[in-house]
Formats: structure tokens, sequence, C-alpha cells
């Protein structure tokens, strides 16, 4: 059985302040790297192949939990928010011009001004998916998440989704199936391993 965990990257102070990051490579802040320092990934994910977003939240954060350096990929890169990367949430919804929306409210069309829809993510994600040898642990980001998780439960970005994505949590896809565990599986506290 191949399987694949998607773990998100840590906090930076642009997560803090409600802002869109996209692309921006903005660091870890000093809390998010201590919290980490503090967790390790659960057997067997810790004999995985270790793969991140070339963005240094992501790589960092996978450094931090696995003690070793991972493979980038340009796939895992975040979506692209376009006009609105750096923008906060609150003030695009607040903004009835903006032409901001609900994630439950997307399909996999909807696209930001400039941007990148889900469904051009999912395309480029693809070849990256079909190139996974073993298991696999991917630490990235909530866009890239979601559209992976979408897939694999069957969301169209429409109503509620069937996931709610938490940090520190590995959320587990049988590959070959496609299929979701329906739980998620929480990062071990170091020196807790059973």
């Amino acid at each position: 059985m191949k399987q694949l965990a998607l773990l998100r990257h840590g906090h930076t102070h642009w997560n803090r302040a409600g802002r869109i990051q996209g692309r921006s490579d903005i660091p870890l802040d000093k809390d998010a790297r201590t919290e980490l320092a503090g967790y390790e990934l659960p057997d067997p994910w810790n004999k995985a192949a270790l793969w991140s977003s070339p963005l240094q939240r992501a790589s960092e954060t996978a450094a931090l939990v696995a003690g070793r350096e991972p493979t980038v990929s340009e796939a895992l890169t975040e979506m692209n928010w376009g006009d609105w990367e750096g923008k906060r949430g609150v003030d695009l919804i607040a903004d009835t011009d903006s032409g901001y929306r609900h994630i439950e409210d997307w399909g996999w069309d909807y696209c930001p001004p400039n941007g990148e829809s889900a469904a051009e993510v999912r395309a480029r994600l693809q070849p990256w998916l079909d190139g996974l040898q073993g298991d696999t642990v991917a630490v990235c980001h909530i866009g890239i998440m979601r559209v992976i998780l979408a897939s694999a439960w069957g969301w169209n970005f429409d109503g509620t989704a069937p996931f709610k994505i938490k940090r520190n949590r590995l959320y587990v896809i049988d590959l070959e199936s496609f299929q979701p565990q329906p739980e998620p599986v929480r990062l071990l506290r170091q020196g807790h391993r059973e």
C-alpha cells in the first residue's frame, strides 16, 4: 500500500494577522519554530519519503518535525492568490466589490484576480502525485491540502467541506484507491514515542 500524508506548515506572522500568503515566502515565526521543535513524526511516517513546498515556512516545518531536510517540489507551492496576496480575508469579505468568495462557494474553477483556480492547482499537482514511489509525507499549504483532500473526498468546493484542516496533524490518503483516512494522525510530542 502506498500512502500520502499531508501536513500543513506552522504559523507565520501573516497567518496570525489573517493575511493571505499565497506564494509570498514568509518564514515561520519564533513561536511556531519553538512549538514545532517539540514535535516529531509518528511511526511509520518518520521513515517515509519527505517532501515539501520550496517556500521556507513549509521546508522549515518539514525539517523541524522530521529531523532531516525535505526534497522540495515546485508543485507543492501554495496556490497563487494573485491580486489578493498580502490582503486580509476579512477585508476582502467586507468589500462587496472584491469578488471574494468563501471556499464553500468556489467550485473547481473559481479564481482570484490574476491568480490560480483549484482546477489549475490540481493539474499542477497531478504529475507529482503520479510520480510518488512509496509512503510519503508532504509538508505544504492549506490551498494544496484542500485540493488534494477535495479530490480524495469527492468534494467539489460546493457546500461544507467533509474535512477540517488543523495544524500538527497528518491527513492520510491511500494513493492506490485515492481514498482518505477518515481521521488525521497527530504528530507526537518529542520523547512520547510508544
